[in-house]
């Protein structure tokens, strides 16, 4: 099963990467997850595992790194085929073809 995970971390500063936003980075790097990020916020995905593991050490190490705040989002990244949103092999509009 492979995950994202989308996270931000608070408060939020203007004139650089806070401490606790720089953990957070860190850590999703090190757990090998693909990492993407967005004006409100970064996006993590990868294998199950790992990912899950990346959101305890990123709650802990952020809260120490002097976050007050943390919003994670975690989704399910369903591959297999013919489930909604992934073509399977009759194609993407389902059905047989003719």
């Amino acid at each position: 099963m492979r995950l994202m995970v989308e996270f931000t971390t608070e408060p939020f500063e203007l004139d650089g990467f806070p401490e606790h936003a720089k953990a957070a980075r860190r850590v999703v790097d090190e757990a090998g997850l693909a990492v993407s990020v967005g004006p409100f916020g970064t996006s993590a995905e990868g294998d199950a595992e790992p990912a899950l593991a990346a959101v305890t050490r990123l709650l802990r190490e952020t809260l120490a790194a002097g976050a007050s705040r943390i919003s994670v989002q975690v989704s399910v990244l369903d591959e297999r085929p013919g489930t909604p949103g992934t073509p399977g092999p009759e194609g993407s509009e389902g059905g047989d073809k003719q």
